[in-house]
């Protein structure tokens, strides 16, 4: 299998809907309750659609070898891992998120906001986070940012460390009834 990365569009959204589901129950497990999982799911992860219409997430394909070939396609594309940049202040948080911030960014002020990875259990560690977070970091330079941040979920934080981004600050998500999700605002220079 091959994987390709392109723009999201507005027909992927059930699809990453089922995805973004499948990774967090699937990777996250080990970092947090499943009563912190359940919940985020309901009120913090999902499908930002702002970001797909501003044309700033991405999905990877897996395509069989024979497609990726330029052949035709013997079975159909399957989305295995999405992620996103922006320009908004939002840091986390999808569609149904209530602390959503749309107000746009200044690139010689701000930095640009990396935004909701998410890969399929069955294709993690592979590299399609890596070939995702290249092709956001190179569209947001491409716009003028120098800096960007995120808010990485407890799972994510090795990840991006690696990738060069350092702890900014820890932040506790209310997620109601008490429950809180921890996440790690970082950043990086670029």
């Amino acid at each position: 299998m091959k994987i390709s990365i392109r723009v999201a569009e507005e027909r992927d959204v059930r699809e990453l809907g089922l995805l973004i589901a499948a990774s967090v129950r699937g990777l996250q497990a080990l970092d947090y309750s499943p009563a912190q999982l359940e919940r985020a799911l309901k009120s913090v992860y999902g499908v930002d659609t702002q970001l797909i219409a501003d044309r700033t997430y991405y999905v990877a394909e897996a395509l069989d070898d024979f497609a990726a070939e330029g052949g035709a396609r013997r079975t159909p594309p399957s989305i295995v891992g999405c992620g996103g940049w922006s320009w908004r202040k939002t840091l986390y948080g999808g569609d149904q998120f209530a602390g959503r911030e749309d107000e746009l960014l200044d690139p010689v002020r701000d930095a640009a906001r990396i935004r909701a990875f998410f890969i399929h259990p069955d294709w993690a560690r592979r590299g399609i986070g890596g070939m995702i977070l290249e092709a956001c970091e190179s569209a947001a330079l491409a716009q003028g940012f120098r800096r960007l941040e995120m808010g990485a979920t407890l799972t994510g934080v090795p990840f991006y460390r690696v990738k060069g981004y350092e702890k900014l600050e820890r932040v506790e998500v209310p997620l109601g009834d008490g429950l809180t999700l921890p996440i790690v605002r970082m950043g990086k220079k670029v």
